[in-house]
């Protein structure tokens, strides 16, 4: 994204922007009081405090105003942009998000942000400059980042050019600090941007062998060791579950391995693992037809773990990470995997396969196995797993399954900095009997009854007793209708959440 950011009081000298946006409290909108202080200009303050006095306009978290200058202002247009009750980086977000799809409705690339007194004072007080920006940044760029359509006429999608942040007032802020949010803030947002633009791709060109190609522009990009394991070289690892899973496609599977080597002295290596089934039919035990097209996002969890990668490469820190991504095309065919059959992995634990649409965790056991066997310490794997999340938790968050409390801390921790919803499930013993199996040491899937959990449960058997944690995103990678920062289509979820995981340093 090669959007220009500038912060201070240089910015406000740039040339006249296409629009204008301003942060405004439900305080600064009432009759009497700080309502007495000026916002923009008068005859607009006027205006915008009389939409608040019939009830139109409640500057309330992401509502906005579209007001026109009529040449009583420089920019043709203001964009009062409400930030509301809900406080912290999340509320920050959500607001310059809500200003963003106001500023593509006016097609303005050149904009100028007003931060008014009140709100440096709040964020100097709270959250700090620093997480501040960052939010203001990702909201503004990930809500204009929308899906591209492959149309005869093709049209360039919108995006901003030029934004400058313009404190009001006396309080300035920390200058470097702005800077440094609005760059990181930057970085996150090519990153999520990354993982959507894989994710849409159609499935008629994002076949394993593709996903393996955009890994390696990927890795040679940001100059990172990358191992891709063909059908081959697989069977000799003896990646059962990955191979059983592929067997029914004329696109053969792929095993896909990134390292970052940030911290050689160290032997901590964070493993991030990604299901990466590039269309999922069910196999034999086939998906009904209506939405099926969505199964494009099966591999959602793949481009959230490479678009953590692509910020981590970038940010350099002194740590060491390996991503595995597991990938796959399930189809139903002759050769195609059947309910009934018995796979070892390449543990060397055998899973009888009672349903061939559970299939993300069989590529999975592997893909866990892969990262140990590359050195991995402590395991976070990202999935759109189970329909059951959806049941449990609806759209609003992701469901998470783990075996060791204190990194669930740290992934809960992530989750909150990047606004990310994570919810816990429970794992108890008793769950792990639904996936016994009389064929072989466990069986794909365990019912419907607490079908999250015991597919979670599943992949984490494969953990070899290392800390693990199990993100199920069927729920968040994809999605109905925008809402807040997230498009129509996917999300690009939980690439900010590793991103943060990794970096984060108390």
């Amino acid at each position: 994204m090669s959007v220009l950011f500038t912060y201070g009081a240089r910015a406000a000298e740039q040339a006249v922007p296409d629009a204008v946006v301003r942060f405004v409290g439900i305080e600064e909108l009432g009759a009497g009081g700080p309502a007495a202080a000026p916002i923009v200009q008068p005859q607009i303050d006027e205006a915008v405090r009389g939409l608040y006095a019939r009830g139109l306009f409640k500057g309330e978290t992401e509502q906005t105003e579209t007001v026109s200058t009529l040449g009583l202002y420089p920019a043709a247009h203001i964009v009062f942009a409400g930030i509301g009750q809900e406080g912290g980086a999340t509320g920050l977000r959500l607001a310059a998000a809500a200003a963003a799809k106001a500023l593509k409705k006016l097609r303005a690339g050149t904009v100028q942000v007003l931060l008014p007194e009140q709100l440096i004072r709040d964020i100097n007080g709270g959250i700090g400059a620093e997480r501040a920006a960052q939010a203001l940044t990702e909201g503004l760029l990930l809500a204009v980042h929308t899906r591209q359509p492959l149309k005869r006429e093709q049209k360039e999608r919108f995006s901003l050019q030029e934004v400058a942040f313009v404190p009001q007032g006396a309080s300035a802020g920390d200058q470097a600090a702005w800077e440094s949010g609005i760059a990181k803030g930057q970085l996150y947002a090519e990153g999520v941007s990354f993982a959507r633009d894989l994710t849409n791709l159609p499935g008629n060109d994002l076949t394993p062998e593709r996903l393996a190609f955009h890994a390696e522009e990927l890795a040679h990009e940001l100059d990172l060791e990358i191992e891709v394991v063909d059908e081959w070289s697989a069977a000799e690892q003896q990646m059962g579950g990955l191979l059983g899973v592929g067997q029914g496609s004329i696109n053969p599977p792929r095993m896909i391995v990134i390292h970052y080597k940030g911290n050689p002295n160290s032997e901590e290596t964070w493993g991030l693992i990604g299901k990466g089934i590039t269309f999922d039919t069910g196999g034999i035990s086939l998906k009904r037809a209506e939405g099926m097209q969505e199964m494009i996002s099966d591999m959602g969890g793949a481009a959230a773990v490479l678009g953590a990668m692509r910020i981590i490469a970038s940010a350099k820190p002194a740590v060491n990470v390996v991503a595995v991504v597991p990938t796959a095309e399930n189809m139903p065919s002759d050769r195609a995997l059947k309910p009934g059959d018995v796979l070892r992995t390449m543990s060397g634990h055998t899973v009888e396969v009672v349903n061939t649409d559970a299939e993300g965790r069989l590529v999975l056991a592997d893909g866990l196995t892969t990262a140990i066997t590359r050195g991995a310490t402590k395991l976070v794997d990202v999935a759109t797993l189970t329909g059951a999340v959806m049941v449990a938790l609806g759209v609003e968050a992701t469901g998470a399954v783990t075996n060791n409390d204190d990194l669930l801390k740290q992934v809960l921790g992530a989750s909150e900095r990047s606004g990310e919803r994570i919810w816990p499930l429970p794992a108890y013993p008793e769950y792990k009997k639904l996936i016994r199996s009389d064929a072989a040491d466990l069986k794909n899937s365990g019912g419907r009854y607490a079908g999250t959990i015991t597919g979670g449960l599943f992949i984490g058997h494969f953990a070899e007793g290392l800390p693990w944690v199990h993100l199920d995103i069927a729920g968040t990678a994809f999605l109905d209708s925008s809402r807040g920062w997230e498009p129509k289509g996917a999300t690009g979820v939980m690439v900010r959440t590793l991103a943060e995981l990794v970096l984060h340093r108390e």
